[in-house]
């Protein structure tokens, strides 16, 4: 596969202005010293200011050009949590199925990793009026969903807190759904080793950045792509499954920060006649 070329822009905050200094310039050293990735630009905005802002009063832009392969430039969009990724060549690339289960596999454990520390990021409103969707389609019906839709059809396997298997079927269901999937089969069983814990086996059909987000969302302990055997892939949807990724990253690392806002907002408005 030839190599893509993106424009990373990537956003730093801090409340003191010498460690933003130095976290940006730790982060273009990071840069470039990366092994497997070439830098063919790069750009350090100011320092800005401001001044209404308690905890993160100083930010930075940094506009970093690279050029590498697809599964070390995806690695980089989660390492560097961009806030928007742009790609620009090529315009569109074929990923084999294998060679997209691996990379979605390396997903999937660097996000296990921060949701081991940060929480979980599958969390829906409620979705108890939400309606049932349709589970199981004819061939015809897959086949038109992978030619015309552009739809890949893939199995995972996911580990879920729930009280029952029912319960857990008919909610995954739903919450499936809701993401934008076809959901073909569906099973749940009982974990073998935790009581607490279910495992649901699904077959679904999406579009490549619903993939990527049930990935990075799931942290599926399985995964196989079934069809189609190479994946079409335009910039605008790599562009848009990397921002979704580097945004599920910028999520989980800030949570402290926001946490922090919301207590001090509550204390304040109690201290506050």
């Amino acid at each position: 596969m030839e190599p893509i070329e993106v424009i990373f822009y990537i956003e730093a905050l801090s409340n003191d202005k010498k460690t933003l200094e130095r976290a940006v310039e730790q982060t273009v050293e990071s840069l470039k010293g990366e092994k497997n990735l070439t830098v063919e630009d790069l750009f350090v905005g100011d320092v800005m200011e401001d001044e209404e802002s308690e905890l993160l009063r100083y930010s930075s832009i940094i506009e970093a050009r690279i050029r590498g392969p697809l599964s070390e430039v995806t690695m980089a969009a989660l390492k560097y949590s961009p806030a928007i990724v742009e790609v620009l060549e090529p315009p569109k690339l074929e990923i084999g199925a294998r060679e997209l289960m691996k990379l979605l596999g390396n997903v999937a454990y660097f996000m296990g990793g921060l949701m081991e520390k940060f929480g979980g990021l599958a969390v829906y409103p409620n979705l108890e009026e939400y309606p049932e969707p349709k589970i199981g389609y004819t061939r015809e019906e897959v086949e038109e969903m992978i030619v015309e839709d552009r739809h890949v059809l893939y199995r995972f396997v996911i580990e879920v807190y729930h009280k029952g298997e029912e319960e857990t079927k008919r909610d995954m269901a739903k919450a499936l759904a809701y993401e934008g999937c076809k959901i073909n089969k569906l099973v749940v069983q009982k974990h073998p080793e935790d009581d607490k814990k279910f495992l649901l086996a699904a077959e679904v059909l999406s579009d490549f950045e619903t993939l990527f987000q049930l990935m990075a969302k799931y942290v599926p302990v399985a995964i196989s792509i079934m069809e189609p055997e190479i994946i079409d892939v335009t910039a605008a949807e790599l562009q848009n499954a990397l921002t979704d990724l580097a945004g599920f990253v910028q999520e989980l690392v800030t949570r402290p920060i926001k946490k922090q806002l919301i207590d001090k907002a509550n204390t304040t408005f109690k201290l506050n006649p």
